[in-house]
């Protein structure tokens, strides 16, 4: 069996925003549908998180050797975050984990990385995952295309349910899109030069090198998916490479997420593969600083990976964000007295202490009883037994409401403040009594007035406050996210 994708996962933000209420705000033209905006209290790294959960679904965590992230917004410039995402997907110590970054190609660089390392030997499975959250400049076009999301991979050699036949890649410098280090906002240079010298010129090269490699011809493949800054290049690219739009070619949903940056390309070949069948053939491009094209077969352990959220089921869970001042508060682009007051205070001995409850979400079940608590508790109060506990993960239990208080007067990006009490189920116990495991935390992605007790909620990993220039993460609740 060849290397190929064993797995895949993805995550959209539940919040969107219309271009129309984005034009209004500014007076301009709207370029229509919606994009997906990330809660004030999401980054690229919890959504990536949210994305490799989903990739990880019915898998053993133990079998997997690397993760990589690629984000051209990852939350730290020396820090690495491949580390962090690793922690709160509860993964072992002993894998090898990288940032791959600066570049919209980051995507499908790190997924080429992967397959060395697969091919190699050093590592049998291999997480690629990629996030952004970038921010286009007010009143510009870029804030209407531009939308937040991510996707995962998981790449080895056994059980594939999408092959990876071939690659082409190639490299070049050219400055059409960037940022500097002290940049909020994505620049870009005239649109003809980088569209017609960057976009249509490497995209062509790396889809026509690679079926020339492999002697294709565009009616042997079954779905293109290829990167595209707007939708127009992208059906202008489609019909230069002799796709049919219409059935060939992957929806890259402009209208419905936006460009998601270096996970663009990546949620579109996940949306693709939730489509495919066995023996289908898929050609996967992208884009940025060069080009990358790689040709992939569908097997019939597709259709033991259909349980994922993926991307159908994050687009049709939604709520829409009343208006643009909301945005702009989520992206503290205007000042609020949250932001003006100092916040928690952060400090890193504590949370390298605590990592195991706090990031991966760990509580402590104890090995006499089988009573479990959160936070980790080194006395089982129940039986007495010291230091006789394992660690257990929670961050994929569901459960229910039990209690709450809203609070109007804590300082939030989001407010009010929904301080919660859940209970999540931990399954049978001794006896077969239905343990129940009490959480207290914050809820968030909710409307306050349709929070009720005894609703379903499930856990999800969230940007705490930021402090000091450190940011701090911890999990809370949100109401269970279905269709």
């Amino acid at each position: 069996m060849k290397t190929g994708i064993v797995s895949y996962g993805a995550y959209i933000p539940i919040y969107r925003l219309e271009r129309d209420e984005i034009a209004r705000a500014w007076g301009r033209s709207s370029i229509g549908g919606e994009k997906a905006v990330a809660n004030y209290d999401e980054d690229s790294a919890t959504m990536a998180v949210e994305a490799v959960i989903d990739c990880l679904k019915d898998s053993d965590r133990q079998t997997i050797d690397g993760l990589y992230f690629a984000s051209t917004t990852p939350p730290y410039r020396e820090k690495q975050s491949a580390s962090l995402i690793a922690l709160a997907a509860d993964l072992r110590r002993q894998i090898f984990t990288g940032d791959f970054t600066d570049s919209l190609r980051a995507g499908t660089i790190a997924l080429r990385a992967a397959l060395d390392a697969v091919n190699s030997r050093s590592g049998k499975r291999v997480m690629v995952t990629a996030a952004d959250c970038r921010l286009g400049l007010p009143q510009s076009e870029y804030e209407q295309s531009f939308g937040d999301g991510a996707a995962a991979l998981l790449i080895g050699d056994e059980g594939v349910a999408c092959e990876i036949e071939g690659s082409y890649s190639h490299t070049d410098e050219i400055i059409d899109i960037w940022r500097t280090e002290t940049d909020t906002f994505t620049k870009s240079w005239e649109d003809r030069f980088i569209l017609t010298e960057g976009y249509v010129l490497n995209t062509r090269e790396a889809i026509s090198n690679i079926m020339k490699k492999y002697s294709l011809t565009p009616q042997e493949i079954t779905k293109a998916v290829f990167y595209a800054p707007d939708p127009r290049r992208h059906s202008e690219m489609a019909r230069a490479l002799g796709f049919d739009p219409k059935t060939q070619v992957q929806d890259p949903m402009f209208h419905t997420v936006g460009n998601t940056g270096a996970a663009f390309a990546l949620m579109m070949l996940v949306a693709a593969l939730e489509e495919a069948k066995p023996g289908d053939r898929i050609l996967f491009a992208n884009y940025g600083d060069g080009g990358d094209a790689f040709i992939l077969r569908v097997t019939e352990e597709i259709e033991k990976i259909r349980e994922r959220r993926g991307i159908k089921q994050h687009l049709a869970s939604q709520i829409t964000l009343p208006n643009y001042e909301k945005y702009l508060r989520f992206r503290q682009l205007i000042p609020t007295e949250a932001q003006a007051r100092e916040q928690a205070n952060a400090f890193p001995p504590v949370a390298w202490r605590e990592r195991e409850q706090l990031i991966s979400f760990h509580g402590s079940r104890c090995k006499r009883c089988g009573r479990t608590f959160h936070p980790m508790q080194r006395v089982c109060i129940y039986c007495g037994a010291k230091d006789e506990y394992e660690g257990v993960r929670l961050s994929e239990r569901r459960g229910t409401l039990y209690t709450y208080t809203v609070d109007n007067l804590a300082l939030s990006g989001d407010p009010p403040t929904i301080v919660s009490k859940v209970h999540l189920d931990e399954g049978v116990r001794g006896g077969g009594k239905n343990e129940k495991v009490g959480v207290y935390c914050l809820m968030t992605d909710r409307d306050p007035d349709k929070v009720k007790p005894d609703m379903p909620v499930e856990m999800t990993f969230r940007k705490m406050h930021d402090s000091g220039g450190m940011h701090t993460y911890y999990w809370k609740c949100r109401p269970l996210r279905e269709a």
